[in-house]
């Protein structure tokens, strides 16, 4: 079996594969597990949710269930810091089913690079989403809008 840990790509997809259902069994969903590099520091960071809203505790335990699995699984070889937070107000759509759940809501986007009119932030509602794009209307028009282009595609907070 080829050494997975090797593969940093991967890293994230092997800690999802591990931690899902010990995250469901807690009641809990997981709605993104990201692994990146801050300054000096690798983070593991994984975002829990839940209907009525992820609280502190939520977070502690489910801190506590991925010690063993995680240290067992050992996908990382270096050194990390591990994060298990509620993907907060402003949450980053980053899956097909964020997307879905949220087709109709407020988002705020912003552009890697300014568009033809030099604007890089945009507020609308999301109506469509594929695999590359999304679409949304802002001030009543339709933009289709690549999501490799994008730095982010957020909740709107005030939707929540």
């Amino acid at each position: 079996m080829a050494n997975k840990k090797n593969k940093k790509g991967n890293t994230a997809e092997i800690v999802t594969e591990t931690v899902q259902p010990i995250v469901e069994e807690m009641g809990l969903s997981l709605w993104d597990v990201r692994f990146l590099k801050e300054g000096a520091e690798w983070y593991l960071r994984i975002f829990i949710d839940k209907e009525s809203g992820v609280t502190i505790e939520d977070c502690e335990n489910v801190t506590r269930a991925l010690d063993a699995p995680l240290d067992e699984l050992d996908p990382i070889e270096q050194n990390y810091i591990l994060e298990v937070s509620s993907p907060g107000l402003e949450r980053e759509l980053v899956k097909p089913e964020h997307f879905d759940a949220f087709l109709g809501a407020g988002v705020m986007l912003r552009l890697i690079r300014p568009d033809a009119n030099g604007l890089r932030d945009f507020k609308g509602t999301l109506v469509a989403h594929d695999k590359d794009t999304v679409t949304i209307v802002t001030d009543g028009t339709e933009r289709v809008i690549n999501k490799k282009d994008t730095v982010y595609i957020k909740l709107d907070d005030f939707e929540l």
